[in-house]
């Protein structure tokens, strides 16, 4: 059992633009604190090994300039590491391109903060109709399956991961995510009638059970 209030508590969540090369870009950015040496954050989050064990296997060149694909997700190009405080990469699904930065910062010996900055264009379709839960509620279960391996939970495979989103309680924990990501919405100036309306798109399209 995973304590679905607790973790949507000790994430922070913000939404806000970014001015890149090629125009207006929107951000997504999640964070949250964890009891781990920054280097052991950083293993967790660079090491293919690890990484199959809390999210999905990776493979691929792990280094600068380097392709990587993750399992039944995106796949991209490593375009910058600075090991153990960031690293910078395209984020391509489908025929979306957008960039990833991940920051870790130690904010003491045995306690890292992680934070992941989702970068994607102004225009994006996605965005128009799901708003930040399009990928906010995506990163939630996200940094959900890295706190659980942080904390030495057992690992859990793709399949039982599936079927934990598709129970009452992974549902709440989608539901619950994009309520706070409605709100960091809001909050960082969007219309609250809009981003109510594509919270609620985000959501069900998380949580409805395919037909």
């Amino acid at each position: 059992m995973i304590d679905v209030t607790h973790q949507i508590s000790a994430v922070q969540r913000r939404v806000g633009t970014r001015t890149l090369e090629a125009g207006e870009a929107r951000v997504v950015v999640i964070s949250q604190t964890y009891d781990a040496a920054v280097e052991d954050v950083w293993d967790a989050c660079t090491n293919a090994e690890r990484i199959r064990r809390w999210f999905l296997p990776v493979s691929g060149e792990l280094k600068p300039g380097g392709r990587y694909q993750i399992e039944g997700n995106a796949g991209g190009t490593i375009e910058r590491c600075d090991p153990p405080e960031s690293f910078f990469v395209t984020w391509e699904f489908g025929d979306q391109v957008s960039w990833v930065e991940v920051r870790l910062t130690a904010v003491a010996p045995t306690r890292t903060r992680l934070e992941i900055e989702h970068i994607g264009h102004a225009s994006d379709e996605m965005w128009a109709q799901f708003g930040p839960g399009a990928v906010g509620i995506g990163w939630d279960s996200i940094v959900l399956g890295l706190s659980l391996n942080l904390s030495g939970r057992p690992a859990m495979d793709p399949a039982e991961g599936a079927a934990w989103a598709a129970s009452e309680e992974g549902r709440r924990f989608m539901t619950l995510s994009g309520e706070r990501w409605c709100e960091a919405h809001i909050a960082s100036g969007g219309d609250e009638a809009e981003a109510r309306a594509m919270s609620g798109r985000a959501i069900a399209a998380y949580t409805t059970p395919p037909s």
